[in-house]
């Protein structure tokens, strides 16, 4: 069994994706990062997993990418957290926003334009969350453009034509004056939108606003959300934030919302049109009227992605005379929120919601801390995010989890009882990645740590993960056994 690596230090893209050739050339299949006594941060690992492509970003703390096929163009928006950069393309330092980059190529990705976001630093400040749609799909948009929600800082939302991505024209703004913004959800066939907002009077600063947005110019508030207790007046001594939502939308009249980080939080299963069309008025009975289940998680966890997969077909249930064939799952990945592990672990959880009033943990994925000695590398270590869009090659099959320092992780689902890590890739600092510190004996300890924060996929199996630590963008796709599992 040999170790993937590259001894090369790659201080450009060019370089970059040459490394990353050579791990793909090795025949990368064994196990394990390298042990924690030959880790060099500047050098990239890899197994069944290669760089395509790579952006810096400007430099900028980003947090979540979305690919949009725009004609015959793919263009990826990505959201970022607060600080200020230089912008090269003008020569001014700017407050980070939202970066726009045409992918089309993905060997060559092409930086087109940025957006300045709100002052303040990390969450906020920027624009940290971003989602497009078409207006082809909307139903009460000009079929012509495209356009882009996206979080304002914690103060508001907006919308923006991107129908020219080079040349971005603000719509309006969707809600403004408030005290938290984080993850949004967008349903583009029907344009409801849930916005994790913070509203005056409301206790806790995320909680969901939702939206109708199927005509972009001119939203339409239909109710405020939060879980029951939560309401304005309430007695309850607990607040939980929401991190955000996935909904399936009238076909699949769900909506998953995942509470909490690195505390004790929960996850809810919502009944759609029960949410839409309930009343407004914010009481207890109101907010739980349309919640399917609820179930906490353990006091040292919470939920940041909460993603359904429905109708995994489970091969060894076929020996069984009763009982369903298949499962239905939620994948809960938590979020890691401390640096060398001075926190509880965070890591990925399946559970199963065949039966959706009974749901239960059956699966937990995790990478381990040696022989890599992820612990000591600096920055955060543990589970963040999962991708959202589920390609036709991927779906019931591969799910791509981000890890911090310990960068993407893809993990086989199709036994969704044992999921089994069947790639990776560890992007190598740069000279623009940032440092993150720990105090300790001496007052403080920085280091210059890779922070693999989200994850999407393309409708072409391209897999995008963005750095928190102002690394970049980089583009991968799987390789050798990796690739076979899923459905090309």
């Amino acid at each position: 069994m040999h170790q993937c690596r590259v001894f090369a230090v790659p201080v450009n893209r060019a370089a970059a994706i040459a490394a990353s050739a050579l791990v793909a050339l090795a025949g990368c299949e064994s196990t394990g990062p390298v042990s924690s006594g030959d880790y060099r941060a500047e050098v990239p690992e890899a197994r069944n997993m290669r760089l395509v492509g790579y952006n810096d970003l400007q430099a900028r703390s980003a947090y979540q990418p979305v690919i949009q096929r725009q004609g015959n163009r793919y263009i990826a928006y990505v959201g970022h957290h607060g600080g200020t950069r230089l912008n090269p393309q003008n020569g001014r330092q700017e407050q980070n926003g939202t970066s726009i980059i045409d992918v089309t190529d993905p060997a060559n990705p092409r930086y087109l334009t940025h957006i300045e976001g709100d002052t303040g630093q990390g969450e906020a400040g920027g624009a940290q969350m971003v989602r497009v749609c078409s207006g082809a799909e909307l139903p009460k948009a000009d079929r012509g453009k495209f356009y882009m929600l996206r979080a304002y800082g914690n103060s508001g939302h907006e919308i923006w034509d991107v129908t020219q991505p080079e040349k971005p024209l603000r719509v309006v703004g969707v809600e403004q004056k408030l005290r938290g913004t984080h993850k949004n959800w967008w349903e583009c066939d029907t344009g409801i939108a849930y916005l994790v907002s913070g509203v005056q009077g409301w206790p806790s600063d995320r909680m969901t606003q939702v939206y109708d947005l199927g005509n972009p110019s001119k939203p339409v508030l239909i109710r405020n959300w939060d879980a029951a207790g939560q309401e304005p007046g309430s007695k309850g001594k607990a607040i939980y934030r929401l991190h955000g939502a996935v909904s399936l939308g009238p076909k699949g009249n769900r909506i998953y919302f995942g509470y909490g980080t690195v505390a004790d939080g929960f996850v809810q299963i919502v009944d759609r049109e029960k949410l839409l069309k309930g009343a407004a008025e914010p009481t207890a009975a109101n907010l739980r009227e349309a919640v399917v289940s609820q179930f906490p998680t353990p006091p040292y966890m919470g939920a940041h992605t909460t993603l359904p997969i429905k109708g995994i077909p489970v091969g060894s249930l076929s020996k069984y005379t009763k009982g369903p064939q298949h499962r239905d799952i939620i994948l809960v990945v938590n979020e890691s929120t401390s640096n060398e592990c001075t926190e509880p672990r965070q890591a990925a959880y399946i559970v199963d919601i065949t039966n959706e009033r009974t749901p239960f943990g059956i699966a937990t994925f995790d990478v381990p801390e040696q022989p890599g000695g992820f612990c000591s590398r600096g920055g955060r270590f543990g589970a963040h995010s999962s991708n959202e869009y589920q390609h036709p090659a991927y779906d019931k099959r591969i799910v791509f989890i981000s890890w911090f320092n310990a960068g993407l992780r893809a993990v086989d689902i199709r036994d969704p009882y044992n999921p089994k890590e069947i790639a990776y890739y560890i992007p190598g600092i740069t000279a623009k990645t940032d440092q993150r510190c720990v105090k300790d004996a001496a007052g403080q300890r920085c280091k210059r740590a890779i922070q693999t924060n989200n994850v999407e996929v393309d409708d072409r199996g391209y897999i995008y993960i963005v750095d928190r630590a102002d690394t970049g963008m980089h583009i991968l796709e799987l390789t050798g056994s990796a690739r076979s599992v899923a459905n090309f």
